[in-house]
């Protein structure tokens, strides 16, 4: 366990950037993929013009925040003179072992804070954390070496706390480096996108998703083909989310919502009303979610296959689309009543697939 950790009296499921049962991204020593975006930092060291700033997007889940480690291991790696040949840095390695216990004096790490006995974990980076965090970049490291600053999500900004991490990259200190991990990078705010290096990864290939599980142990390398080969197929490149799918019941769930999706125009209102009995229970909320990102994704999927038929013919489908974000927004920020938004969200579909045809 980390001094981190241990200070605090944390097991490891607290922290909210880990996936349970899986090592933290700064723990993972194992990179699948991406082989392009390492390409950009080793080139950027072998010459001499590292940016400053990277705003590394992409599809939650496939191993940008792996990547931001992997970088920050080698930048502040006292061992390494010039250019570097790999991002590989042995685990037992003096500073691989003071960046799993975030004691490294020259890392900033933003995140949301893990909870405490007394504390539920934050549900954002407060601007407090990243003027504390930042304090240290008004000055050169003490071993003249590089300072790294990693943020681990751009989402989890607050307006206050992004406009007081871009007063630092707009006037950066010497041989600072800030890595800024984003599952949404068009949405990070203007000014930091204009002044930070875009490197977009890519959902990875079911082969290195494979891999990816297969590094792991067990119990995840342990799982039946069938299922793996199940969870594959929905989690879309990301080795998170096909983790969080590597469940026969999850699965078959969604099979059930996208059944009834496929059968659009037609309702099925004895099946939808029985859904929308289950997912209102007060224990179901993560089926509820599953049920959400499901819906979107046979929206997007009849998009893509649609779009022959032009803008004017598919704008029902967005318009649905977005209001069941909004409503669904709404749902949980006011406690509200599941079944109606269930009801209306199917009615609703219908209605655009009926329109669209």
């Amino acid at each position: 366990m980390s001094r981190e950790r241990q200070a605090q009296g944390q097991s490891e499921t607290d922290e909210p950037d880990r996936f349970e049962g899986a090592p933290h991204p700064r723990e993972q020593f194992a990179f699948f993929g991406h082989e392009g975006g390492e390409a950009a930092f080793l080139e950027g060291l072998r010459n001499g013009r590292l940016h400053h700033a990277w705003l590394i997007g992409g599809p939650q889940g496939i191993g940008k925040a792996t990547l931001a480690y992997r970088v920050a291991r080698t930048i502040l790696d006292p061992t390494r003179s010039g250019g570097a040949e790999s991002l590989d840095v042995a685990p037992q390695a003096n500073v691989a072992r003071q960046i799993i216990a975030l004691s490294h004096p020259n890392l900033a790490v933003l995140r949301r804070a893990p909870s405490t006995d007394k504390k539920a974990a934050s549900a954002t980076i407060p601007v407090d954390a990243v003027r504390r965090a930042l304090a240290t970049f008004a000055s050169t490291a003490a071993d003249g070496g590089y300072r790294v600053c990693i943020v681990d999500s751009a989402e989890d900004l607050t307006i206050a706390s992004a406009n007081a991490l871009l007063k630092v990259i707009e006037e950066p200190p010497p041989r600072s480096l800030f890595l800024i991990v984003s599952h949404a990078p068009q949405r990070v705010l203007p000014t930091i996108r204009s002044r930070c290096r875009r490197l977009l990864l890519r959902p990875l290939e079911d082969a290195a998703v494979k891999a990816a599980i297969a590094s792991l142990g067990a119990p995840w390398a342990d799982m039946p083909a069938d299922v793996v080969d199940q969870a594959l197929r929905l989690g879309e490149g990301s080795v998170r989310r096909t983790l969080e799918l590597l469940d026969a019941d999850k699965v078959a769930f969604i099979g059930q919502v996208t059944s009834l999706l496929d059968r659009l125009p037609r309702a099925e209102t004895r099946q939808v009303l029985s859904l929308a009995e289950a997912l209102a229970r007060k224990d179901a909320d993560e089926s509820y979610d599953l049920m959400l990102e499901t819906v979107q994704r046979w929206v997007t999927a009849q998009l893509h296959a649609k779009a022959s038929l032009g803008p004017q013919r598919l704008a029902p489908l967005v318009e649905v689309c977005e209001k069941i974000a909004r409503s669904a927004r709404e749902i949980d920020v006011f406690n509200l009543d599941r079944r109606p938004f269930i009801l209306m969200l199917f009615d609703d579909l219908a209605d655009a697939v009926r329109r669209a045809a």
